[in-house]
């Protein structure tokens, strides 16, 4: 179980560094073009650049804390936000029709549930 929550954790990890570094060094106009950035039209430049913030934040905190053993509880607390900024992007791609990229964010979602729940419950870090 350990080792499931610890490819979880680094597989969502790589997702959320991808999506920061795009959504903080990516003109808002070049991630407007691409399929799935549609939505960043509508947005203001400041709020996609705090949402890339967060998922680079999302990033060091789904392995980070746990490496370095020191408070490991941010593992499942940052799967909690992580949970709550799938749903977010779930609401925002269903309403631009893309439901392929609401499937993909739902499985995000299932990845960060099984990380806080195994690690809020019994799957405390092993190494």
């Amino acid at each position: 179980m350990n080792l499931a929550l610890w490819i979880a954790a680094g597989l969502l990890a790589a997702v959320a560094l991808l999506g920061g570094v795009t959504k903080s060094f990516v003109p808002k106009e070049r991630l407007a073009a691409q399929h799935g950035g549609e939505w960043t039209r509508h947005a203001s430049a400041g709020f996609v650049r705090t949402l890339g913030a967060l998922e680079l934040l999302a990033a060091v905190g789904l392995v980070l804390p746990a490496i370095l053993g020191i408070a490991p509880v941010m593992v499942p607390v940052t799967a909690v936000c992580w949970v709550l900024l799938m749903v977010g992007a779930m609401i925002t791609h269903g309403r631009l029709g893309q439901h392929r990229l609401v499937m993909l964010n739902l499985a995000y979602l299932a990845l960060a549930v099984f990380i806080a729940w195994g690690r809020f419950g019994s799957g405390h870090f092993t190494g």
